[in-house]
């Protein structure tokens, strides 16, 4: 199965929304909860997958978010 198809991701996707930033650094999660809790920054998630990591970034404006793989991040 190819990594980016809907299978793959939707789990993710919904650990993102959900503020389960997945292996991330302690800091990097402490800016993602003050981003969506205080300041309204960018979020970014990152995953560990079989066949790599993917990341995702949600816009500070919540309007589009973005799956990145190793080569595009």
């Amino acid at each position: 199965m190819h990594l980016l198809s809907e299978f793959w991701l939707h789990p993710f996707l919904m650990l993102h929304v959900k503020g389960q930033w997945g292996d991330l650094s302690e800091d990097d999660k402490q800016a993602n909860d003050e981003a969506l809790n205080q300041t309204g920054g960018r979020l970014l998630s990152a995953y560990n997958l079989p066949q790599g990591k993917i990341w995702i970034v949600t816009e500070a404006d919540r309007s589009s978010s973005t799956v990145l793989l190793p080569s595009e991040y």
